[in-house]
């Protein structure tokens, strides 16, 4: 992954402008280190690529260089990927993000992995953005950096609901590992 930050990096301050609201297009190939048993990328290999996507969409976007200057910098809270089609070494492939939504303390993204117009899995992100200085970042405030009008942005229903039943304590809170099976 570490070549591919690179590369994405060179690329990325010579690819086209976009708005943080557009859906930015990330392009990827599949390669040999990728792949697990069965020969397809691996699942945990799309996830460290939809990294990579979302960083292209903020610094595409110029939302990137808004963020570093304030010291905040974006954390992951959960994500959740459906896999319809597998990728296979050398195929080409792009990977879409879009911001879908923001509730009172999280953003979230929409990354899809399209090849020849077809979606092969679908991913939904929630990110928190914290201060270096401590603390999280206010949405209204996290809005305005990225342009977002949060009228014209709600989140969708089912992304809320899916959030709060996926939810998990705070860190203040205990989570004791108990299974009811």
């Amino acid at each position: 992954m570490f070549f591919r930050l690179l590369w994405l990096s060179f690329r990325t301050r010579r690819g086209p402008r976009i708005q943080p609201t557009d859906v930015a297009r990330t392009a990827f190939r599949v390669w040999p280190t990728d792949l697990d048993v069965l020969m397809h990328m691996n699942n945990g290999v799309y996830l460290s690529i939809m990294d990579l996507a979302r960083i292209d969409l903020m610094a595409r976007s110029g939302a990137w260089a808004r963020l570093r200057k304030r010291g905040y910098y974006p954390v992951v809270v959960s994500s959740t990927i459906t896999y319809r089609k597998s990728l296979e070494p050398w195929q080409r492939f792009e990977v879409e993000t879009a911001i879908i939504g923001l509730d009172g303390k999280a953003g979230y993204v929409e990354q899809r992995f399209v090849r020849g117009g077809e979606i092969h899995a679908r991913a939904i992100v929630k990110a928190r953005f914290l201060a270096k200085s401590g603390g999280t970042v206010p949405m209204d405030e996290l809005a305005e950096l990225f342009g977002l009008d949060l009228a014209a942005h709600p989140l969708p229903e089912w992304v809320r609901e899916c959030s709060e039943r996926a939810a998990l304590p705070t860190r203040r809170e205990p989570a004791p590992s108990t299974w009811e099976i």
